[in-house]
């Protein structure tokens, strides 16, 4: 049994194999805004079916409480992915993670097949969403498509090693061999109303370099970061969710704008900086996140 998670703010979405229902069991009580019960990568390929059943069980016997949970198929064009969505979407999860998104027919195919499973079984219309991984040159170039493929989409997800390995790229711990690629995906979730969602921190013994990706990843623009230990959350929780000194610097700032209006000003001076509305917006922006990261809770 779960309870119908509210909205997730999705500060930390963690990866969690499909075909442990030990670790499944553990996840569904950790502070993680958002589980992803993996069928890809993190399963042998001779563990797949046995992960379907698991994932299946966990999600109508386990209280996730809160928490969003997300299934991730595997590609979606290989020979797994029907199977995956065939076994699982009667357990009704909150959505899908598609991982090698390349063009918006990838999306299209889950989609058609989600409609049909929520006419047939009373469903509401749409409510199973879909997150798309972005981890390919392919999926870079198709982004305006991809964003657009469906109204089911939400978010998008970068997947670092996988895009790195598309293009060539040597993986370094400054990352400008990904700066082009994160920035596309962040753009392109800003222009069509998605989430965009970093890439994970594969190195598991050093906190400061998490904490320092996740900031980096927050000034480009991501609202969460997906992460594979449960040792990441906290972190990413706390850096992706407005802090108290920023939230009150909003309100202030909102405040005074609102002054300011009422006065008949446009532009006007504050703190030492002339502001306008792209900066008004920007701090409403900063409420709005933390209105949703209090009430995901």
């Amino acid at each position: 049994m779960t309870t119908q998670p509210k909205p997730s703010p999705r500060r930390s979405l963690l990866y969690v194999p499909g075909d442990s229902l030990r670790k499944v069991s553990k996840a569904a009580a950790l502070p993680a805004d958002t589980l992803i019960l993996d069928l890809e990568d993190g399963v042998a390929a001779n563990q797949k079916a046995a992960a379907r059943a698991t994932v299946v069980q966990a999600l109508r016997e386990l209280d996730f409480g809160h928490r969003e949970r997300l299934i991730r198929i595997n590609d979606v064009n290989g020979p797994l992915a029907q199977q995956d969505l065939a076994v699982t979407v009667e357990a009704q999860p909150d959505g899908y993670v598609v991982p090698k998104v390349q063009e918006g027919e990838d999306l299209l195919a889950v989609s058609h097949f989600l409609d049909e499973q929520e006419k047939l079984n009373g469903w509401p219309l749409g409510h199973i969403r879909l997150l798309a991984m972005i981890e390919t040159g392919l999926g870079v170039m198709n982004l305006r498509e991809i964003a657009q493929a469906t109204p089911r989409l939400d978010a998008l997800v970068f997947g670092a090693e996988d895009f790195a390995a598309s293009v060539g790229a040597v993986r370094t711990r400054e990352k400008w061999e990904l700066f082009y690629a994160r920035s596309a995906v962040v753009t392109a979730a800003g222009a069509y109303g998605l989430k965009a969602i970093d890439l994970v921190f594969v190195h598991l013994d050093d906190p400061d370099g998490l904490a320092a990706e996740c900031t980096d990843g927050r000034h480009l623009g991501f609202i969460g970061k997906t992460v594979i230990h449960p040792a990441q959350i906290e972190t990413a929780n706390r850096i992706f969710a407005p802090s108290p000194t920023e939230v009150e610097a909003a309100q202030r700032l909102v405040a005074a704008f609102a002054e300011h209006q009422r006065a008949g000003a446009g532009a006007f001076a504050y703190e030492g900086k002339m502001v306008d509305m792209p900066v008004i917006r920007t701090a409403q922006r900063l409420l709005d996140r933390a209105a949703a990261v209090a009430d995901g809770r």
